[in-house]
């Protein structure tokens, strides 16, 4: 009750800001809603909104694991191999400076209408953030700690396995928490440039039959989704800096 307590404090006062800009400007409901008229759409279109939520969720979580695998295994090479660091790293940078999100029609146009190309843009959107963070992780290990390990006979391998990765795990926590922010927002933005189901696509249609009511729910409903899932991530992040001081 105590973690729930300022969240909801939070909550009750960006409510009520809400509601005060509304009696302020006095603007109609069909420009800016109440939270009121939003929570008894929301209640109404529960099913058309869970419905449509199960679509985003899926593309998500899919998109979070893919990405947060390729990341990490990148990582783990870039780390083994100074070469390949030295080389690919500029590379992976340079990708960063090409917006996302204008890759989403390319990718709709490729992998369809369908739930792939929202995946593969959740995948594009947390691959840097995890492979970066993971990498910074374990390189950082403490220099005395190797020269130990390779005075005692251990390998490549191994130091990776028993040294480096546990006491990455940590770095690669906070990327999986950044991740888990970014991931929501590649695939809605996917949804928008082309889709037929999803909150992105049900905002949309939202928006363009004046149901603006219906957008905020949808919205709403996005926005507790992602931080359900930061709060999961951040419960595994806890397990994995838990192993990562026991190692």
């Amino acid at each position: 009750m105590r973690r729930l307590r300022y969240p909801l404090y939070a909550t009750l006062i960006g409510l009520g800001l809400w509601q005060a800009v509304i009696w302020i400007t006095g603007a109609p409901h069909f420009i800016l809603p109440s939270p009121w008229r939003v929570a008894a759409t929301g209640f109404e279109s529960r099913a058309l909104i869970a419905e449509h939520a199960v679509v985003t969720g899926t593309e998500v979580i899919l998109g979070l694991l893919i990405g947060a695998f390729l990341g990490g295994l990148t990582a783990i090479q870039l780390a083994a191999s100074p070469k390949m660091a030295s080389m690919m790293m500029p590379l992976l940078v340079f990708t960063q400076a090409v917006p996302v999100f204008a890759l989403a029609p390319i990718l709709t146009l490729w992998f369809g209408y369908g739930m792939a190309s929202k995946i593969v843009m959740a995948v594009l959107i947390i691959y840097f953030p995890v492979t970066s963070s993971f990498y910074d992780g374990l390189m950082r290990v403490t220099p005395a700690l190797l020269d130990l390990a390779k005075t005692m006979g251990a390998s490549n391998a191994q130091i990776m396995v028993r040294i480096k990765i546990p006491h990455a795990l940590p770095s690669l926590a906070s990327g999986l928490k950044l991740a888990a922010v970014y991931a929501p927002i590649g695939a809605v933005i996917g949804e928008w440039v082309g889709s037929s189901q999803g909150l992105g696509y049900l905002m949309l249609l939202a928006n363009g039959r004046a149901k603006i009511d219906l957008m905020f729910a949808s919205l709403i409903a996005l926005a507790v989704f992602t931080v359900l899932l930061h709060r999961l991530i951040s419960a595994l992040a806890d397990k994995m800096d838990s192993v990562s001081l026991d190692k």
